[in-house]
């Protein structure tokens, strides 16, 4: 099972897929417990002094990171199989890590979307899922090259068959379960004899 991740502030679009992109789940995940601001970079944390910021931005990384664990493990023990991946837009790998560098343009705006983004990468890895990020721009249109003439059956399909909400970012989230899939059909093709020996050990 490989899951798609639409993120949002305080929230998420998952989709899990089995192995031939059929959707097995579809949710939305709580990222934030309740009571606690969603955006403490962007608005929820403006007059405030650097250091009062920083305060804000670890209390809601707290919240987020207990959330987000509760709403994986939620999702895992609904799902028939185990998921192996998961699929997140990507982020800057050099993001600022200071908050008060994060406060100001041009990283302001994107600073909580990449925090929620590092706390669900985070969280997947503690459960030995892999992590595969994407383009948001292109990832639909990547997803249909690769499945070709089944490309509207299987990303537009599950609004007729499981019924709305299908959405964008449902879309999205399949999408980058499919793209995520060829990519590791494809490093399994380029290795070598070697590599498979050691992986089986």
């Amino acid at each position: 099972m490989r899951v798609g991740i639409a993120h949002h502030f305080g929230w998420a679009v998952a989709v899990t897929a089995s192995a031939d992109h059929r959707v097995v789940d579809r949710r939305r995940l709580v990222l934030v417990e309740p009571g606690t601001p969603a955006a403490p970079i962007h608005s929820d944390g403006k007059g405030l002094d650097d250091a009062a910021a920083a305060e804000l931005v670890a209390r809601v990384r707290a919240s987020a990171g207990r959330a987000t664990a509760a709403s994986l493990d939620e999702l895992a023990a609904a799902v028939p199989d185990p998921i192996v991946s998961m699929s997140l837009r990507a982020w800057p790998l050099d993001f600022p890590d200071d908050i008060a560098i994060q406060r100001r343009v041009p990283y302001e705006a994107r600073a909580d979307s990449v925090m929620y983004r590092q706390i669900l990468a985070e969280a997947a890895r503690a459960r030995n899922w892999d992590v595969h990020l994407f383009e948001a721009k292109d990832v639909e249109s990547r997803a249909a090259g690769i499945l070709g003439e089944r490309a509207t059956d299987v990303l537009h399909g599950p609004r007729t068959t499981l019924g709305p909400p299908w959405t964008k970012d449902h879309r999205t989230a399949l999408a980058a379960t499919i793209v995520a899939a060829e990519a590791r059909r494809n490093f399994r093709l380029e290795r070598t004899p070697d590599d498979a020996r050691t992986e089986r050990r």
